[in-house]
């Protein structure tokens, strides 16, 4: 028996196992995930977190810290309604999100901000101050 070698078996058997092992918001509540797209990046000041959330309301988004991460997480409902003449037509979308990131740590906790404009939420995370070490001179004896 012959038996074709198929170096992507393997590694769509990785994946699946990867991907399976921690269960969905989806298989948890039997609502739809969405995952949102993220952009991060480091400014001299703070770190800034931007989350792509069309649709979503203020209101429907959390932001947690937890066990040294930044949980951001929320629910997105929408739903059209048409009524014409000669047709009626409903179009609804909703699905749960959650994102979680590592806090480095020089982020001060205490100051992190959080706004939502044009359906982009932005986070951003402050860094803490680091104190410049004085530069003592030790004289050789």
């Amino acid at each position: 028996m012959i038996t074709r070698f198929n170096p992507l078996k393997e590694l769509k058997d990785l994946e699946s196992k990867f991907f399976n092992y921690y269960p969905s918001l989806e298989q948890e509540s039997g609502i739809s995930t969405f995952k949102p797209s993220v952009s991060t990046r480091e400014g001299e000041f703070a770190y800034h977190i931007e989350v792509d959330l069309p649709g979503v309301k203020k209101e429907d988004i959390s932001i947690d810290i937890k066990d040294g991460q930044i949980v951001i997480s929320g629910e997105r409902s929408f739903k059209e309604e048409r009524k014409e003449k000669d047709y009626y037509k409903v179009e609804s979308s909703y699905g749960k999100f959650q994102r979680l990131f590592a806090l480095p740590e020089n982020v001060d906790i205490e100051n992190i901000e959080a706004s939502s404009s044009d359906g982009v939420l932005e986070v951003v995370l402050p860094k803490l101050k680091s104190e410049k070490a004085e530069i003592k001179k030790i004289q050789v004896k």
